[in-house]
């Protein structure tokens, strides 16, 4: 019996090492071009992904694939082309390894801004019905898995892009519309301004 449970936990413990090698080989050949080999890009316009939520990175993979002949749910004239050959057992594996690697965070530029950003991020704006980015994404931006991503040490400009993208509806991901809903009462400089704090950010 002993035997028999010992060759089952060496056989599992290979088919994780096998996995892993499949998910290193595909960021290597895949994903590295645009966020590097462990996810620390370099380019403010393509996403730090590493140490980003798991259950995050798993959503926004099958989000960029077409299923069913329909259009994907989020559209990228990059992304889609990259992730049309993922499996869904790909797509899990590169998750789980972009998430276990270590970030090298972005950095805020501008002070002045990242406390303007501050105060919206801790404390919102009332008068114009935006809600603290901290109710979601955590007092430090560490994110809430499942359903919020981590937005510590992330670009600035990265998450201004996003952020422009869901007030104009170009981006339509997002869980029962909350990020449009919240961005469409965020003016430029409110968006740039939580984008600079959210850099500076550590979790």
């Amino acid at each position: 019996m002993k035997r028999a449970w010992g060759a089952v936990a060496t056989l599992v413990i290979a088919s994780a090492a096998l996995a892993q090698d499949k998910s290193q080989s595909i960021a290597a050949q895949v994903c590295a071009a645009c966020h590097a080999a462990d996810g620390n890009s370099v380019a403010a316009a393509n996403p730090k992904i590493a140490g980003q939520l798991a259950e995050y990175l798993q959503k926004q993979l099958r989000d960029f694939k077409a299923h069913d002949g329909k259009k994907p749910l989020r559209e990228s004239p990059v992304m889609n082309g990259m992730v049309a050959n993922l499996s869904d057992e790909d797509m899990l594996g590169l998750a789980g390894f972009y998430a276990g690697q270590a970030q090298k965070p972005a950095a805020a530029a501008d002070k002045d801004l990242a406390t303007l950003g501050q105060k919206l991020w801790r404390g919102g704006d009332s008068q114009h019905g935006i809600p603290a980015c901290a109710g979601c994404h955590g007092p430090a931006g560490a994110g809430i898995p499942a359903q919020f991503p981590r937005l510590s040490g992330q670009f600035a400009e990265y998450v201004a892009a996003q952020l422009t993208a869901f007030r104009e509806g170009k981006r339509n991901n997002d869980q029962n519309g909350v990020m449009r809903g919240v961005a469409a009462h965020m003016n430029d400089g409110q968006i740039r301004a939580v984008a600079e704090y959210a850099a500076g950010l550590r979790p």
